[in-house]
């Protein structure tokens, strides 16, 4: 599908693995990105991307008084969104921010209060999982009840980049990235997925969470989110944060649920697993396979179906290529933001696609509860 330039102007503010993420989905939707805020890295990834203005020494609120920016995306390290998202909207930015919204449900609060004050300014958390066209097919066949009532729902989010004890980034640090890392980092994204495609918050949680390496190996300087090299240096300190969880969920109408986490499981790189079960039948995706739904029958054959295919045909308006033409984790945030800028240049939508700032708060209070729930040993409600 050909995508015309967009009139609307961007602003990243974050230069590690995830806003160069942003970038590429913007430039493959005709979105100009014109300026880019960070550490000194920021120079080299705006010569690497042809960026106009660049912002360094983390000087976000310098980024938000240009006038050539409409829309700031923000891709920093999780302490820095409750204050970077706000002087946005408060800049009359239109704001699309990675999550977790804020580190803690006043702030989260807060922000969904200065967006509905707000209003016409498009506030999206990034949820780019929504947009697989997979799980928009499954999100349809819940909403048109081919899978029956929902009973139960199971999967899990596994990753090994933090297998090991010299493995290193600022998402393992309590004051950087949350008192959750796992659950917060990455379990959010499964959590939201399921939600999303049941088309019903979760209610209530019971979690177990758990620490392998309770002391590893800092390196003394900073590394890049999913980095193996090895660190010339390294200085020992105790891990305060997550390796892996198992959570036991309630949602809302009455289904059921459990999700393992984990980001020291070897060999899963981004392995998000999805299965329905229903009274009529069950569903089962996986993101590493990612154009493929297979779904089970009681009665009937098994069967698998496929992305731009015959019974694949709900997310049509989400995917851009023939059948065979695999699209997976970049394509989901360029539909993500196609998504969201057709929003801010037509209007917003009534049930938009796309997390908002509610979400983004429902999310960190779920956090909340799952961390309240592992402490005590008993259900929480979110």
């Amino acid at each position: 599908m050909q995508t015309s330039p967009s009139p609307l102007r961007a602003g990243i503010i974050g230069s590690g693995f995830i806003g160069p993420v942003h970038i590429e989905a913007l430039r493959r939707i005709g979105v100009a990105v014109t300026a880019i805020c960070g550490s000194e890295k920021a120079r080299a990834v705006a010569r690497q991307w042809s960026i106009p203005q660049v912002f360094t020494g983390h000087d976000y609120v310098a980024m938000l008084a240009s006038p050539e920016i409409d829309v700031v995306h923000i891709t920093s390290p999780n302490r820095q969104h409750f204050a970077q998202a706000k002087e946005a909207l408060l800049a009359g930015k239109h704001v699309i921010c990675e999550k977790p919204l804020a580190m803690n449900t006043a702030e989260t609060g807060e922000l969904v209060a200065l967006a509905g004050r707000h209003a016409a300014l498009v506030f999206a958390v990034n949820y780019n999982v929504r947009f697989y066209p997979a799980v928009l097919q499954l999100r349809a066949d819940v909403a048109a009840g081919r899978l029956g009532q929902i009973i139960h729902v199971n999967g899990s989010y596994f990753q090994d980049w933090l297998l090991k004890p010299t493995d290193y980034n600022w998402r393992l640090l309590a004051d950087e990235g949350g008192e959750l890392r796992a659950v917060g980092d990455i379990g959010t994204h499964w959590m939201d997925t399921a939600s999303f495609v049941l088309g019903a918050r979760i209610e209530a949680v019971m979690a177990q969470l758990s620490t392998f390496h309770k002391t590893r190996r800092r390196p003394v300087g900073e590394v890049q989110t999913f980095s193996h090299d090895a660190p010339a240096e390294t200085v020992s300190y105790p891990v305060d944060t997550e390796d892996f969880a198992n959570i036991l969920l309630r949602f809302g109408g009455g289904a059921l649920g459990n999700v393992a986490i984990s980001q020291v499981a070897a060999g899963r790189k981004n392995s998000i697993r999805l299965e329905l079960y229903g009274t009529e039948g069950s569903a089962s995706w996986h993101s590493e396979v990612p154009n493929v739904i297979h779904y089970g029958s009681r009665d009937g054959a098994n069967r698998e179906s496929h992305r731009a295919c015959p019974g694949f045909t709900d997310a049509a308006g989400f995917t851009d290529y023939p059948p065979g033409h695999a699209e997976g984790f970049p394509d989901s945030f360029k539909m993500l933001y196609r998504a969201v800028y057709a929003d801010i240049a037509n209007g917003k939508s009534a049930t938009p696609l796309y997390a908002t700032a509610e979400d983004g708060h429902h999310e960190v209070a779920l956090c909340d509860a799952i961390l309240r729930s592992h402490r005590s040993g008993q259900w929480q409600t979110v």
